[in-house]
Order: structure tokens, then C-alpha cells, then sequence
């Protein structure tokens, strides 16, 4: 989901496992050459989810962590090509926060439907995120040092149980 930190933790949890970090977004902007907001406006939502797959696509994944835009939940074969290839770790955040985070939802560069809220993207995409996390993490009340813990627990505990 937009603003739960994904770009965050996957830094903090990169370092920590001594392994590469990619924010796909970044990747995406890097390739348009223009911001995400402006690749939406002037392309469209289409072209970008596209643009997004196609990162996905190309992605080297070996031993790296991968921060993707809040709207690859949305891609089927982007997803199957991350589960494939990785550990999908959703971080659950609550509503609230997201929003207060997201102060600038409409300038961001956040895949909606015009008319769409937060809280209607929360509410679509919350299934998928669940359905697609290999892992689970709830950040209410957590410091990112904590999160990344438990991330890091839940990872080896997997690599522990044959997983």
C-alpha cells in the first residue's frame, strides 16, 4: 500500500542482510525520465502499469530487497513473476496512518480511478496484499529497527522449516 513504508524498511532490511536494495518506482522514473505523477498525467495509468510490469520483468532478484509501487498488487503476472523469484513481505499498516502519510495523495503518483480515496484503494487492495505476502508484518506500534527484525525472524524461521 502507498505509504506504508515499504521504501524504509526495504533499505533498513537490505543492510541488514548485507544485500542490494531497488525501490521499482525509482527504477521506473529513472527509465521515463519524469516523476510518477507526471508519467500518469501524461501517459496514463495504462503506460504506467506497463512501465511497472515491465520493471518487474527485467528485475534481477537474487539477493536483493525489492520496494515496489503500491499498485504491482494489481499486475497478476508481475506478482507471479515476484513470487516466483522472492518472499513477498507485506507490510500492514493501519489506514490512518497511510493517510496521514499520504497528505499529498493527488501529487504523489498513485495508480487510482479518478474520484477514488484512500480509503477505497485500502479497501480494494488489502485482499490482494494478503493473498499475494508470503510473510505478514503488522506495524502498529513498531519502530522500523523492529520491523526489520521481524521480518528477518520470520525469514530465517521459513529457511528453518524447509520453506
Amino acid at each position: 500500500m502507498p505509504g506504508s513504508g515499504k521504501s524504509t524498511i526495504g533499505v533498513l532490511l537490505a543492510k541488514t542482510l548485507c544485500m542490494r536494495f531497488v525501490d521499482t518506482d525509482i527504477l521506473i522514473q529513472n527509465r521515463e525520465g519524469m516523476s510518477l505523477i507526471d508519467i500518469i498525467r501524461v501517459k496514463g495509468t495504462d503506460y504506467f502499469s506497463k512501465a511497472e510490469e515491465t520493471v518487474i520483468r527485467d528485475l534481477h532478484t537474487e539477493k536483493t530487497v525489492i520496494a515496489t509501487g503500491g499498485s504491482v498488487v494489481l499486475l497478476p503476472e508481475a506478482m507471479i513473476r515476484l513470487r516466483e523469484s522472492s518472499r513477498i513481505v507485506y507490510l500492514e499498516a493501519d489506514l490512518w496512518k497511510i493517510r496521514k502519510r499520504l497528505w499529498n495523495f493527488h501529487t504523489r503518483g498513485i495508480v487510482s480511478e479518478p474520484g477514488k480515496t484512500i480509503e477505497d484503494l485500502y479497501r480494494e487492495r488489502l485482499p490482494l496484499y494478503r493473498r499475494y505476502a508470503d510473510i505478514k508484518i503488522r506495524l502498529r506500534g513498531k519502530k522500523a529497527s523492529q520491523i526489520v527484525d521481524e521480518i528477518v525472524e520470520k525469514i530465517f524461521e521459513e529457511n528453518d522449516s524447509g520453506d
